[in-house]
């Protein structure tokens, strides 16, 4: 592990707190295992407590092997100051919950790492009536900045991040608020690689949406793509010949990345001190790229926050929802 990394290995503030949403596999896994690893404090949020606990003995099993092998940058400490929370986002409820634990934990929050996401095998839809990958991908996350941001604008910090793990995907996703659902289609119809990259699409417009309204405060949010990882996401969509073809291509010749190869992105975002203040940036390879012209359309971002916002009226207060849209009435 000692080889060369994207991100800067600098030993982090211990009153840093760092929530990873899906933090305990593939991508989530190793970047909450190195900002654990380089001394901030570490929520790995996901719907299982039990393979969370799992993947932290894990995480510090290697972490006292890192040690002993004298490894570049990490913190000398006699432990690592990570634990875990429940958070099941295909369920608005338990995401509310999450929330109220983490407000009345006194914990403070300095960066939200929006991770955790799902690709389906076939269209499918929450207990809150939302297509899956919609709700878990983007929804749910959403549900969470709202009500926590105000916890980051006060943690005395003047460098506070959200950084969304979104995909290259989003390139071939469209909007139409009234097909987001994709309830308007039969099950045959339902291009699941389509719907996935458009719930990647509304991640970075939402970094887009919320910049615009944070850009006095000492909050901000950035997007990245982490490549064509070896995680449970791309294996999901190998029966589609299309993307069965590209996955296998990409594998053979080489740019395919390991989980902490595609971590790296995520973990130069949230820690890269020359990134403070930085907002509006989509990275890949921890390096700035585009994003298409139906993410940065300023109308198409105001129009999927008022939709997000109405679907989630009985998860916020009227005063949340004033704040991002004054003139919403819910």
């Amino acid at each position: 592990m000692g080889g060369k990394v994207s991100f800067p290995r600098i030993n982090l503030d211990r009153d840093k707190t760092v929530v990873v949403t899906g933090g305990n596999t593939g991508i989530g896994y190793e970047t909450a295992k190195w900002i654990a690893f380089l001394g901030a404090k570490v929520v790995v949020a996901c719907r299982s407590e039990e393979r969370a606990n799992e993947a932290i003995n894990k995480i510090k099993a290697e972490y006292q092997a890192e040690k002993d092998r004298g490894t570049e940058g990490i913190i000398q400490d006699r432990d690592l100051n990570i634990e875990c929370m429940q958070l099941d986002l295909s369920s608005l409820k338990s995401t509310k919950r999450f929330i109220d634990e983490y407000k009345s934990s006194g914990r403070k929050l300095h960066t939200l790492i929006c991770n955790a996401g799902i690709a389906m095998h076939e269209q499918a839809y929450t207990e809150d009536e939302n297509e899956l990958m919609f709700q878990v991908n983007y929804l749910s996350h959403l549900l969470i900045a709202l009500h926590l941001i105000p916890v980051m604008k006060e943690s005395g910090s003047d460098d506070c991040r959200i950084v969304m793990v979104s995909s290259a995907a989003h390139l071939m996703a469209s909007f139409d608020v009234t097909k987001i659902q994709g309830n308007h289609l039969s099950k045959d119809k339902f291009d699941r690689l389509k719907y996935y990259g458009n719930s990647k699409l509304y991640q970075i417009m939402q970094m887009y949406y919320m910049n615009r309204r944070l850009k006095d405060s000492n909050v901000s949010v950035l997007s990245l793509h982490p490549g064509i990882v070896e995680t449970e996401i791309n294996r999901s969509f190998q029966d589609l010949g299309r993307w069965k073809f590209f996955f296998r291509v990409t594998k053979l010749f080489g740019v395919t990345k390991k989980p902490i190869e595609g971590a790296e992105s995520s973990i130069n975002a949230a820690i890269n001190p020359d990134l403070k203040g930085t907002r509006d940036v989509y990275f890949q390879n921890c390096k700035p790229s585009s994003t298409n012209s139906t993410a940065r359309n300023m109308v198409n971002q105001e129009t999927l926050l008022k939709f997000s916002l109405e679907l989630l009226k009985d998860y916020i207060t009227e005063d949340i929802a004033k704040d991002w849209m004054p003139e919403i009435q819910l």
